[in-house]
C-alpha cells in the first residue's frame, strides 16, 4: 500500500532542509552509488540480455506523474468477446541484473526506493532505472510480459508470464489521461482501463477487500503562514491500481499452483485497531455507523474531502503487520493479504523494490513449466527479512518527514489552544495518550488526567519542535 507523501508546493524551505539531513543520518538513507555499482550499471546497460519473443506490435503506454523516469509498467487492453484481454508489460531487471554483481549486491542493502520532498533515493542506479531498464517511450525494452484474460465481470481467469521485447508509444501522466477520458477523447485501450477499472472496484467491494487512495500531503506558504493541503488521487490513480492489483493476484495464482513463491500477507486487524479508527474518524467528524463495514467505510470515503483525506491516512495503521513469506514445496498456512481478501504478491514494481525480480523469475519459470533458477531458490529464504527491513526504514524515513512537516506547521501556536479528540490512551498511562485536532489535520501526543478516549476536547500546544520532529500538547481543564 502507498504511504502518506509529503510534496512542497515550491522549493523545499530552508528550515526544513536541515531536519531532513538529519533524518537522513539517522535513518541510514544511502547517500550516491559507489563507483563500482554505477561502473557495473553502465556495461550491464550496453550488454543486456534481450529476449527472442517480439511484441513490440502492442501499443502499450505508460501512466505516471509527470515527473517519474523510472518507468515500471506499461498497459495495453482489448476486449475479448464478452470479456478483455490485459496486457501488462514489466521491467525486465534481470536482463540487467545478474545475481552476485555489484548492482545486486547494493540492491540487497537498499531493498526499495526511499522518496523525500527534496530528492529520490533510489534502489537502482539511474543508469539503469531511469535509462535502459525504464519502459521509456519509443524504447524496444526487454519485458516480464504479463497476459491476463478477465471476464465480463472483470475476474482474471488466466494468466502467461513471458519474457518479451516491448515499447512504449507515449508516456502519459494521470492529469492528462483523466481529462482525455473525461473529454472522451481518450483511446480505446484507455476507455477500457476505466471499464475494467471500475469491475475490479466492484469486485473488490464484493470480496470485502481495500485499496486505500492514499492522498498526498502538499505543504503550501501565504500570507497567512503554513497550509497543509491534501492531493486527492484521481479516478484514474485507482484504476490503473487495479490492474496492479489485478497482476499480482494472478501472479499469487501461479505461485500457489506452483508451490513456490514469495507473497505478500496480512493478518486480520485487531478490534483496538478498530476502535482507535473509530475515535479518529468521531475526531474528524466523519459518521461510522457501527453496522458498516470497515471495506464499505473505507469505499464510502472522498479522498478530495479534507477530513475524509486525514482519516484515509490514518487508516493506513490497519495495515501494519503486512509482511513477505516465501515457500517451497507446500504453500503458506496463511497466504492471505487480510486487506485484499485475496493471495496477493508483488511483481510490478521491480525497478523499485527488490522482492518484484525475484517473484517476476519465479512465474515466467512457472508459466513456462520450467525450473525456477537456482539463484532465485538459494536466496528466496533472504528476502522477506530484507523486504521487512527496507520497509520499517522507509515507513520511518516517511514517518519522520510527516511528523517534521507538522511541527512545521503550528511551531509558531506554542500556547494556543485547539479542539480536538482523544484517538488514543496509553493503556499502561491513562494520563498519556494521542490526540486528533479537528481544525488542523495532524496529531500529536497528549497529556492529562485521565484522558476521555474518543471525547471531545480542549488542548494547548505546549512544543512543536522541528528538529525533534515532535508536537505536545496539555489538556484543558
Amino acid at each position: 500500500m502507498p504511504l502518506q507523501r509529503v510534496h512542497f508546493a515550491e522549493d523545499v524551505p530552508e528550515v526544513f532542509r536541515a531536519s531532513l539531513q538529519d533524518i537522513r543520518r539517522e535513518q541510514e538513507v544511502p547517500a550516491d552509488f559507489p563507483p563500482e555499482v554505477t561502473a557495473a550499471a553502465v556495461a550491464a546497460a550496453a550488454n543486456v540480455r534481450l529476449p527472442e519473443l517480439d511484441r513490440t506490435d502492442i501499443e502499450f503506454v505508460t501512466i505516471d506523474p509527470p515527473d517519474s523516469m523510472d518507468l515500471d509498467q506499461a498497459l495495453h487492453i482489448e476486449r475479448t468477446g464478452d470479456g478483455y484481454t490485459v496486457h501488462y508489460a514489466i521491467a525486465d531487471v534481470g536482463a540487467f541484473v545478474q545475481a552476485g554483481d555489484p548492482i545486486d549486491v547494493e540492491a540487497r542493502k537498499r531493498g526499495e526506493t526511499l522518496y523525500a520532498p527534496d530528492k529520490r533515493t533510489p534502489l537502482h542506479p539511474p543508469e539503469l532505472s531511469e535509462g535502459e531498464a525504464s519502459l521509456l517511450p519509443d524504447q524496444v525494452r526487454p519485458a516480464l510480459l504479463y497476459t491476463i484474460t478477465v471476464d465480463a465481470r472483470g475476474e482474471g481467469t488466466g494468466v502467461v508470464c513471458e519474457r518479451a521485447l516491448v515499447k512504449s508509444r507515449l508516456k502519459l501522466n494521470y492529469a492528462g489521461v483523466q481529462k482525455d477520458l473525461d473529454a472522451g477523447t481518450a483511446s480505446e485501450s484507455l476507455q477500457l482501463l476505466r471499464e475494467v477499472g471500475k469491475l475490479r472496484e466492484e469486485r473488490e467491494l464484493e470480496r470485502g477487500g481495500v485499496n486505500l487512495p492514499i492522498p498526498d500531503q502538499e505543504v503550501v506558504t501565504s500570507n497567512h503562514g503554513w497550509g497543509l493541503e491534501f492531493r486527492a488521487p484521481l479516478p484514474v490513480e485507482g484504476w490503473n491500481a487495479q490492474i496492479s492489483l489485478l497482476t499480482g493476484m494472478a501472479a499469487a495464482g501461479l505461485m500457489m499452483k506452483g508451490k513456490i513463491g514469495i507473497l505478500r500477507t496480512l493478518p486480520e486487524s485487531h478490534d483496538d485497531l478498530r476502535r482507535k479508527l473509530g475515535n479518529t474518524a468521531k475526531a474528524l467528524g466523519i459518521v461510522w455507523p457501527d453496522d458498516t463495514t470497515y471495506a464499505a467505510f473505507i469505499h464510502g470515503l472522498d479522498p478530495k474531502v479534507p477530513a475524509h483525506a486525514a482519516m484515509l491516512a490514518a487508516c493506513t495503521v490497519l495495515f501494519r503487520g503486512a509482511g513477505y513469506v516465501a515457500f517451497a514445496g507446500s504453500v503458506p498456512a496463511s497466504p492471505q493479504h487480510a486487506a485484499m481478501k485475496a493471495e496477493y504478491a508483488h511483481v510490478t514494481a521491480p525497478l523499485r523494490r527488490l522482492v518484484d525480480r525475484w517473484t517476476g523469475e519465479i512465474c515466467v519459470a512457472l508459466s513456462a513449466g520450467t525450473e525456477v533458477p537456482a539463484w532465485v531458490r538459494e536466496s528466496m529464504d533472504e528476502i522477506p527479512k530484507m523486504m521487512d527491513d527496507a520497509d520499517r526504514r522507509a515507513h520511518a524515513y516517511e514517518r519522520s518527514i510527516v511528523s517534521m512537516v507538522e511541527a512545521g506547521l503550528v511551531a509558531d501556536q506554542v500556547g494556543s489552544e485547539f479542539d480536538g479528540v482523544i484517538t488514543d490512551v496509553d493503556e499502561r498511562d491513562k494520563n498519556r495518550g494521542i490526540v486528533a485536532l479537528s481544525a488542523v489535520a495532524i496529531e500529536g501526543r497528549v497529556t492529562g488526567t485521565a484522558l476521555p478516549l474518543g471525547k471531545e476536547v480542549r488542548v494547548k500546544l505546549v512544543e512543536a519542535d522541528i528538529a525533534k520532529r515532535t508536537v505536545s500538547f496539555e489538556l484543558v481543564g
